[in-house]
């Protein structure tokens, strides 16, 4: 995920208007994968679905990684991205939910996540922010639950590697969990640091 205060962080490669770049590509492509891996997980094709989650991963990491590397961050990219990450964690929790993998809890935890950070953005964006510089913490917890869930379904097989896998995908679980509500309040603080700098500035809504 690439979040930004004001168009970019200190340190961070330009941001460009250009849409057709590598990265932006493989954002497009697990967009796309979305409704195919929430077919495929509804359909029982766990296999297939393994496959589309871990091609996401790889490729979450991969536009990033170029887009970093040989600068061609985006602002189109910095939208992508995030959505991406976001839809795939909402239809792998509801898809493993539907299907009694997950408790309807842990859906409820992570989707109020989201609503909680989705009203800091507003109010930064108030403030006239776009928004609020990503930390490590909140690409740990992301990292956590995108591998987390294809993990989880490995498990659901038989063998030794579904033994070693379930164990090891709840616990990426709970720890992207945790790690998700800490980047959550963390994001607070910085929301509060900068509504606080922006009135004391004298600065209201743009």
């Amino acid at each position: 995920m690439r979040e930004q205060v004001d168009g970019r962080t200190q340190g961070s490669p330009p941001v460009t208007d250009r849409v057709w770049t590598l990265p932006n590509v493989l954002s497009m492509l697990r967009l796309v994968g979305v409704p195919i891996f929430l077919w495929l997980i509804l359909s029982h094709d766990d296999g297939w679905a393994v496959l589309v989650l871990t091609i996401s991963g790889v490729t979450d990491y991969l536009d990033g990684k170029i887009a970093r590397s040989y600068n061609l961050v985006s602002s189109v990219g910095q939208l992508l991205d995030p959505l991406a990450d976001r839809l795939y964690i909402l239809s792998t929790l509801l898809g493993l939910a539907w299907r009694e993998i997950i408790p309807w809890w842990l859906v409820a935890v992570l989707v109020s996540r989201d609503v909680f950070g989705s009203a800091l953005v507003l109010v930064v964006r108030h403030y006239g922010y776009r928004a609020l510089p990503v930390h490590f913490i909140g690409k740990a917890a992301t990292f956590a639950l995108l591998w987390a869930f294809p993990v989880i379904l490995m498990g659901r097989g038989s063998g030794l590697l579904a033994t070693v896998a379930l164990p090891l995908g709840w616990a990426f679980a709970w720890w992207g969990a945790a790690l998700y509500w800490v980047a959550g309040i963390m994001y607070a603080v910085q929301t509060r640091d900068v509504a606080r700098a922006a009135r004391a500035a004298g600065r209201g809504a743009r």
